[in-house]
Protein backbone atom coordinates (compact mmCIF):
# COMPACT_ATOMS: atom_id res chain seq x y z
CA UNK A 1 0.00 0.00 0.00
CA UNK A 2 1.06 3.24 -0.85
CA UNK A 3 1.51 6.34 2.08
CA UNK A 4 1.51 9.94 2.07
CA UNK A 5 2.52 10.68 5.77
CA UNK A 6 4.20 7.55 6.64
CA UNK A 7 7.03 5.48 5.40
CA UNK A 8 6.30 1.56 6.86
CA UNK A 9 9.91 -0.48 5.87
CA UNK A 10 9.67 -4.39 6.37
CA UNK A 11 13.60 -5.86 6.36
CA UNK A 12 14.40 -9.56 9.15
CA UNK A 13 11.32 -9.60 11.12
CA UNK A 14 10.70 -5.68 11.70
CA UNK A 15 8.37 -3.09 10.58
CA UNK A 16 9.43 0.62 11.15
CA UNK A 17 6.98 2.93 10.73
CA UNK A 18 8.47 6.27 10.65
CA UNK A 19 6.19 9.80 10.40
CA UNK A 20 7.11 11.49 7.87
CA UNK A 21 6.11 14.85 7.81
CA UNK A 22 9.23 16.95 8.92
CA UNK A 23 7.67 20.38 7.68
CA UNK A 24 4.83 20.06 10.31
CA UNK A 25 7.16 18.67 12.92
CA UNK A 26 5.70 14.86 11.92
CA UNK A 27 1.96 16.21 14.11
CA UNK A 28 -0.91 14.13 13.75
CA UNK A 29 -3.64 14.91 11.69
CA UNK A 30 -6.85 12.56 10.81
CA UNK A 31 -4.91 11.49 7.65
CA UNK A 32 -1.74 10.22 9.12
CA UNK A 33 -3.71 8.82 12.28
CA UNK A 34 -5.59 6.94 9.46
CA UNK A 35 -2.42 5.68 7.69
CA UNK A 36 -0.89 4.63 11.09
CA UNK A 37 -3.75 2.74 11.59
CA UNK A 38 -3.86 0.90 8.24
CA UNK A 39 0.27 0.75 8.24
CA UNK A 40 -0.11 -1.17 11.95
CA UNK A 41 -2.53 -3.30 10.80
CA UNK A 42 -0.76 -4.61 7.89
CA UNK A 43 2.75 -4.71 9.43
CA UNK A 44 0.63 -7.31 12.67
CA UNK A 45 -0.66 -9.08 9.46
CA UNK A 46 2.20 -9.20 7.81
CA UNK A 47 4.29 -12.81 7.79
CA UNK A 48 7.51 -12.86 9.35
CA UNK A 49 6.91 -9.54 11.14
CA UNK A 50 7.68 -9.90 14.94
CA UNK A 51 8.62 -6.49 16.27
CA UNK A 52 7.05 -3.02 14.74
CA UNK A 53 9.03 0.12 15.55
CA UNK A 54 7.71 3.37 15.69
CA UNK A 55 9.65 6.75 15.16
CA UNK A 56 9.60 10.05 13.31
CA UNK A 57 11.98 11.63 10.69
CA UNK A 58 14.28 13.46 10.91
CA UNK A 59 16.56 14.93 13.84
CA UNK A 60 14.10 17.22 15.18
CA UNK A 61 10.56 15.32 16.44
CA UNK A 62 9.20 11.86 16.90
CA UNK A 63 5.67 13.36 16.54
CA UNK A 64 4.98 17.49 17.95
CA UNK A 65 1.87 16.67 18.65
CA UNK A 66 -1.83 17.23 16.98
CA UNK A 67 -2.77 19.17 14.07
CA UNK A 68 -4.49 22.01 16.03
CA UNK A 69 -5.93 23.64 12.97
CA UNK A 70 -7.93 20.48 12.09
CA UNK A 71 -9.53 21.04 15.51
CA UNK A 72 -9.84 24.26 16.79
CA UNK A 73 -13.03 25.44 15.73
CA UNK A 74 -14.94 21.98 16.97
CA UNK A 75 -18.04 21.89 19.04
CA UNK A 76 -18.21 19.75 22.80
CA UNK A 77 -20.09 16.66 20.41
CA UNK A 78 -16.90 16.82 18.02
CA UNK A 79 -14.46 16.97 20.61
CA UNK A 80 -15.88 13.97 21.96
CA UNK A 81 -15.85 12.29 18.98
CA UNK A 82 -12.10 13.26 17.61
CA UNK A 83 -11.26 11.47 21.07
CA UNK A 84 -12.88 8.65 20.74
CA UNK A 85 -12.46 7.66 17.33
CA UNK A 86 -8.44 8.49 17.71
CA UNK A 87 -8.12 6.23 20.74
CA UNK A 88 -9.83 3.57 19.28
CA UNK A 89 -8.07 3.71 15.63
CA UNK A 90 -4.47 4.55 17.09
CA UNK A 91 -4.04 4.37 20.35
CA UNK A 92 -5.55 1.67 22.08
CA UNK A 93 -4.69 -0.01 19.02
CA UNK A 94 -1.26 0.00 19.33
CA UNK A 95 -1.24 -0.76 23.07
CA UNK A 96 -3.35 -3.77 22.13
CA UNK A 97 -1.51 -5.00 19.14
CA UNK A 98 -0.59 -8.48 19.91
CA UNK A 99 2.99 -7.22 17.71
CA UNK A 100 5.32 -5.59 20.27
CA UNK A 101 5.42 -2.08 19.43
CA UNK A 102 8.58 -0.22 20.28
CA UNK A 103 8.28 4.02 20.14
CA UNK A 104 11.85 4.93 18.86
CA UNK A 105 11.61 8.80 20.04
CA UNK A 106 14.15 10.69 18.52
CA UNK A 107 12.99 14.45 19.29
CA UNK A 108 10.09 16.00 20.63
CA UNK A 109 7.35 14.25 21.57
CA UNK A 110 4.62 16.20 23.05
CA UNK A 111 0.57 15.85 22.84
CA UNK A 112 -0.60 13.31 21.07
CA UNK A 113 2.98 12.59 19.65
CA UNK A 114 3.82 11.57 23.73
CA UNK A 115 0.65 9.75 23.67
CA UNK A 116 1.64 7.73 20.51
CA UNK A 117 4.99 6.67 22.20
CA UNK A 118 2.83 5.94 25.51
CA UNK A 119 0.62 3.43 23.62
CA UNK A 120 4.02 1.64 22.69
CA UNK A 121 4.70 -1.29 24.70
CA UNK A 122 8.12 0.47 25.79
CA UNK A 123 10.04 3.28 24.52
CA UNK A 124 14.10 3.87 23.71
CA UNK A 125 14.86 7.90 23.47
CA UNK A 126 17.54 9.84 21.95
CA UNK A 127 20.03 12.16 24.32
CA UNK A 128 18.09 15.18 22.23
CA UNK A 129 14.36 14.03 22.96
CA UNK A 130 11.93 16.14 24.59
CA UNK A 131 8.83 15.05 26.33
CA UNK A 132 5.57 16.55 27.61
CA UNK A 133 1.18 16.82 27.63
CA UNK A 134 1.34 20.78 26.69
CA UNK A 135 -2.79 20.55 26.27
CA UNK A 136 -4.02 22.85 29.48
CA UNK A 137 -1.90 25.94 28.11
CA UNK A 138 -4.44 25.68 24.85
CA UNK A 139 -7.16 25.02 27.32
CA UNK A 140 -7.92 21.65 26.91
CA UNK A 141 -6.66 17.85 28.18
CA UNK A 142 -5.29 15.00 26.78
CA UNK A 143 -7.34 13.25 24.74
CA UNK A 144 -6.24 10.29 23.55
CA UNK A 145 -5.19 8.17 26.53
CA UNK A 146 -2.39 11.01 28.25
CA UNK A 147 -3.85 11.32 31.36
CA UNK A 148 -4.61 7.52 31.93
CA UNK A 149 -1.31 6.24 30.52
CA UNK A 150 1.12 8.94 31.90
CA UNK A 151 0.37 7.99 35.26
CA UNK A 152 0.45 4.31 34.79
CA UNK A 153 4.48 5.09 34.02
CA UNK A 154 5.62 7.86 36.17
CA UNK A 155 2.95 7.90 38.76
CA UNK A 156 0.12 9.97 39.86
CA UNK A 157 2.29 12.74 41.24
CA UNK A 158 4.50 13.65 38.69
CA UNK A 159 1.76 13.28 35.70
CA UNK A 160 -0.11 15.66 38.09
CA UNK A 161 2.77 18.23 37.73
CA UNK A 162 4.03 17.54 34.10
CA UNK A 163 0.17 17.52 33.15
CA UNK A 164 -0.61 20.74 35.25
CA UNK A 165 2.51 22.82 34.31
CA UNK A 166 2.45 22.02 30.57
CA UNK A 167 6.06 21.59 30.50
CA UNK A 168 8.83 19.38 29.08
CA UNK A 169 10.92 16.68 30.02
CA UNK A 170 14.16 15.54 28.56
CA UNK A 171 15.31 12.03 28.24
CA UNK A 172 16.98 11.56 31.32
CA UNK A 173 14.35 12.83 33.51
CA UNK A 174 12.04 10.34 31.34
CA UNK A 175 14.65 7.89 32.27
CA UNK A 176 14.38 8.61 35.34
CA UNK A 177 10.88 8.73 35.94
CA UNK A 178 10.60 5.11 33.99
CA UNK A 179 8.92 6.55 30.86
CA UNK A 180 11.72 4.95 28.65
CA UNK A 181 13.57 2.44 29.04
CA UNK A 182 16.76 3.77 27.63
CA UNK A 183 18.14 6.51 26.29
CA UNK A 184 20.68 6.98 23.35
CA UNK A 185 22.70 9.25 21.13
CA UNK A 186 20.38 10.12 17.99
CA UNK A 187 23.62 8.37 15.89
CA UNK A 188 22.55 5.06 17.99
CA UNK A 189 19.14 5.19 18.24
CA UNK A 190 17.82 2.77 15.68
CA UNK A 191 20.40 0.71 15.64
CA UNK A 192 20.06 0.03 19.44
CA UNK A 193 16.07 0.31 18.99
CA UNK A 194 16.75 -3.22 16.29
CA UNK A 195 18.79 -4.71 18.71
CA UNK A 196 16.39 -5.00 21.51
CA UNK A 197 13.93 -5.92 18.82
CA UNK A 198 16.31 -8.84 17.73
CA UNK A 199 16.17 -9.97 21.32
CA UNK A 200 12.20 -10.54 20.88
CA UNK A 201 12.31 -11.92 17.40
CA UNK A 202 14.12 -15.23 18.97
CA UNK A 203 11.16 -16.12 21.30
CA UNK A 204 7.70 -17.65 20.86
CA UNK A 205 5.96 -14.64 19.19
CA UNK A 206 2.58 -16.70 20.87
CA UNK A 207 3.74 -16.36 24.17
CA UNK A 208 4.26 -12.79 23.98
CA UNK A 209 1.47 -12.21 22.47
CA UNK A 210 -0.53 -14.10 25.62
CA UNK A 211 2.08 -11.61 27.82
CA UNK A 212 0.79 -8.64 26.08
CA UNK A 213 -2.92 -9.89 26.91
CA UNK A 214 -2.05 -10.70 30.64
CA UNK A 215 -0.08 -7.12 31.16
CA UNK A 216 -2.87 -5.11 29.80
CA UNK A 217 -5.66 -6.83 31.89
CA UNK A 218 -4.18 -5.50 34.68
CA UNK A 219 -4.74 -1.87 33.54
CA UNK A 220 -8.20 -2.72 32.10
CA UNK A 221 -11.45 -1.66 34.43
CA UNK A 222 -13.35 -4.55 35.13
CA UNK A 223 -10.94 -6.98 34.37
CA UNK A 224 -9.07 -9.38 36.73
CA UNK A 225 -4.84 -9.33 35.58
CA UNK A 226 -4.46 -12.66 37.84
CA UNK A 227 -7.04 -13.63 36.04
CA UNK A 228 -5.93 -13.24 32.38
CA UNK A 229 -2.66 -14.19 33.22
CA UNK A 230 -3.80 -17.77 34.74
CA UNK A 231 -5.98 -18.13 31.22
CA UNK A 232 -3.12 -17.08 28.67
CA UNK A 233 -0.73 -18.85 30.70
CA UNK A 234 -2.79 -22.61 29.92
CA UNK A 235 -3.35 -21.29 26.81
CA UNK A 236 0.59 -21.26 26.27
CA UNK A 237 0.32 -25.15 26.77
CA UNK A 238 -1.89 -25.33 23.71
CA UNK A 239 0.94 -23.81 21.16
CA UNK A 240 3.27 -25.37 19.01
CA UNK A 241 5.40 -22.75 20.11
CA UNK A 242 5.19 -24.24 23.65
CA UNK A 243 5.73 -27.77 22.31
CA UNK A 244 9.15 -26.88 20.60
CA UNK A 245 10.43 -24.45 23.24
CA UNK A 246 9.78 -27.08 26.12
CA UNK A 247 11.86 -29.79 23.81
CA UNK A 248 14.52 -27.75 22.48
CA UNK A 249 15.27 -26.60 26.54
CA UNK A 250 14.91 -30.40 27.21
CA UNK A 251 17.33 -31.32 24.35
CA UNK A 252 19.54 -28.53 24.94
CA UNK A 253 19.78 -26.84 22.09
CA UNK A 254 18.16 -23.16 20.25
CA UNK A 255 14.65 -23.19 19.77
CA UNK A 256 13.11 -22.87 16.37
CA UNK A 257 9.55 -21.15 17.40
CA UNK A 258 7.09 -21.79 14.32
CA UNK A 259 4.79 -19.18 15.74
CA UNK A 260 1.53 -21.00 16.34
Amino acid sequence: MTYENIRLDKNEGIAIITIDRPSKLNALNSATIKELHKALKEADAAKGIKVIILTGSGEKAFVAGADISEFADFSVAQGEQLAAEGQAKLFDFVAHLSTPVIAAVNGFALGGGLELAMAAHFRIASENAKMGLPEVSLGVIPGYGGTQRLPQLVGKGRAMEMIMTAGMIDAHQALQYGLVNHVTSLEELMEFTQKIAQKIIRNSSVAIAAAITAINAGYEDGENGFEEEITQFGKCFGTADFHEGTQAFLEKRKANFPGK
